[in-house]
């Protein structure tokens, strides 16, 4: 067993090692940029499985059910928890604990795009019904695999980055993720559509876009294969078995470690706030879209001017770098709420008046006024949503133990993006279920799929956003104050260090092994 001597020496050990100090990325800007790199390519798979909801609306008039059910296939990245000791306990050491992992699942990656762009035209049609199940296996996957990178690169980036640097960190996540999901989800919705190229790219009409949704997927898996080879052979990774502070578990020990962890009353609070803070912002970030949709405007329109926003978002994370990585981040992520929930009634009405906006003598003349109004409430939301995104990925890097990086981290990220899925998931699906409609009577008593008869009386969005805002409110009044507590913590506040039975610590090298 553990003493508690040695207990606190390694806590002391571990609190100096991470305490705030002055960041500076002089000899880790390479490292920076690499991050960003490994992000994006994230970002990309995370961004091509987002699209789908777009395309499946555009081309098939997809229902908010099946909306529902597609959502389920970002699930594996929300639940990464569950296989994230597997990938800090097995490494092969001369391959790196971090690329042992990141090599053969990013080249998997490259292989299920190149599978996808096979068969995308089959399972997704131009006309017809799509083949959700099998939309959700192929991009199910590509979400597990994802998650795995994911993983890896959290925990990498622990140790790759300078300890002063670990926040900057973050910056790497949000600015990456962005990149990709720019190129994933933005360019491929953009340049697949036949409407938007031949308004603002073509000379002369075609009769579809500058690129195939196919060819596309083709292009990504070739992408992603050519850089894996590339970090896979000019990338060394350390050796963290050198670190005065490594502990070596085996996977036994890996999910004691996580039960331990969830076990610490902090990341019990953290966890419930974590998953509940997105009910506040679901019917504005998940259906607020779907609904303009309905209401006439195109997915073009809408993709245009969400994809200028995120490519302000590369920019947005290096600028509020110099506060999210301070050591008050989650302030900041508390300020931005109030305006977040501001936003719940802004959207409501912008999507209210909509057809009486667009529609002109029955046909859709979009003012310039509607674009100016639609691109300020976007830039807003986004803004927001990813400061927020920067902040609370700042505080999970800080109160990580970085000797086991990936465990902690994956457990912290899985718990915020479980939130973002359930919640998501529920806006979709309660839809239907808290609209108001009014029947004739021979209909009252038939199934839903007779339902296109009846009137829409109170839409369920306008109701679902009032829900929403009234549990965003209460959730301030119940965390506000906890978080902000949390950030004035040590570090040694989040260590498990001393929690893992059946180990003993050798003085020195302070590597666990395993007692018999």
């Amino acid at each position: 067993m553990i003493s508690s001597k040695q207990v606190d020496k390694t806590k002391t050990s571990i609190t100096e090692n991470v305490a705030l100090t002055d960041t500076n990325l002089d000899g880790d800007w390479p490292n920076f940029f690499l991050l960003i790199l490994m992000y994006a390519m994230q970002g990309l798979c995370l961004g091509l499985i987002s699209a789908i909801p777009i395309l499946l609306k555009s081309r098939s008039g997809g229902t908010y059910y099946e909306q529902a059910l597609y959502s389920f296939s970002g699930y594996p990245f929300s639940i990464k928890l569950l296989w994230a000791p597997l990938v800090d306990a097995f490494f092969i050491q001369k391959l790196g604990r971090r690329k042992s992992w990141l090599i053969p699942t990013q080249i998997l990656i490259g292989i299920i795009l190149l599978y996808a762009a096979t068969v995308i035209d089959i399972f997704l049609p131009e006309t017809g019904k799509p083949n959700i199940v099998a939309l959700i296996v192929v991009f199910g996957a590509l979400s597990f695999l994802s998650a795995t990178q994911d993983v890896a690169v959290d925990g990498w980036a622990l140790t790759m980055l300078k300890k002063n640097n670990v926040g900057y960190a973050s910056t790497c996540n949000s600015t990456g993720q962005a990149l990709g999901m720019l190129l994933g989800n933005y360019i491929t919705v953009l340049f697949t559509s036949k409407e938007f190229c031949n308004t603002f790219l073509r000379s002369s009409p075609a009769t579809e876009g500058i690129v195939s949704f196919q060819n596309l997927l083709f292009g990504w898996g070739i992408t992603f294969i050519l850089l894996t080879m590339s970090i896979a052979i000019f990338k060394k990774e350390k050796d963290s078995t050198l670190d005065d502070d490594y502990l070596e578990v085996n996977i036994v020990q890996n999910y004691l470690l996580l039960w331990n962890i969830f076990k610490l009353r902090n990341v019990q609070i953290l966890a419930a706030a974590l998953l509940t803070v997105k009910i506040g912002f679901a019917a504005t970030d998940s259906v607020a879209n779907f609904k303009l949709m309905d209401a006439g405007l195109s997915k073009d329109d809408i993709t245009v001017i969400q994809s200028v926003v995120p490519g302000i978002n590369l920019f947005v994370p290096l600028i509020v770098a110099k506060y999210t990585s301070g050591p008050k981040p989650i302030s900041v992520y508390i300020k931005l709420i109030p305006y977040r929930l501001l936003l719940n009634l802004a959207f409501p009405v912008f999507v209210y008046f909509t057809p009486a906006m667009i529609y002109k003598d029955g046909v859709i003349n979009i003012p310039i006024y509607y674009y100016v109004i639609f691109v300020i409430l976007t830039f807003l939301h986004q803004i927001f949503m990813y400061i927020m995104f920067v902040a609370m990925l700042s505080f999970f890097n800080r109160i990580s133990d970085p000797r086991f990086g990936g465990t902690y981290m994956t457990l912290l990220n899985t718990l915020s993006n479980f939130g973002i899925k359930w919640t998501a998931t529920a806006a979709f699906g309660l839809i239907n279920f808290l609209t108001i409609k009014k029947c004739p009577p021979e209909h009252r008593n038939i199934n839903a799929a007779n339902e296109d008869d009846c009137d829409v009386t109170i839409d369920g969005y306008y109701i679902e956003t009032i829900l929403c805002s009234v549990i965003g409110i209460i959730w301030i009044s119940i965390f506000r104050k906890k978080l902000k507590r949390f950030q004035t913590l040590s570090p040694s506040h989040w260590l498990v260090h001393g929690n893992i039975p059946n180990a003993a610590i050798d003085k020195n090298a302070c590597v666990m092994t395993v007692t018999p």
